[in-house]
């Protein structure tokens, strides 16, 4: 089964899986509008450390879902 298949159902079977995806993307929006700035505060640039690790262990959660399906 490929990983799109997978992602698929576990969309349509997984509440957490979809948290973990909305809230993936709505932390990358948030990381887009700061990219677009030419200067960041320093609370910025905090925020944007804490948001890069929180969409990163979004991913590794979703990653972890998708490869406990395949077994």
């Amino acid at each position: 089964m490929k990983e799109n298949e997978i992602i698929q159902i576990l969309r349509s079977e997984s509440e957490e899986f979809i948290k973990y995806e909305n809230e993936h993307r709505v932390l990358d929006l948030s990381l887009d509008e700061l990219q677009k700035k030419k200067h960041l505060t320093v609370e910025e640039e905090i925020d944007k450390k804490r948001m890069q690790k929180q969409k990163l262990q979004y991913k590794d959660q979703m990653a972890q879902m998708i490869s406990q399906y395949k077994k």
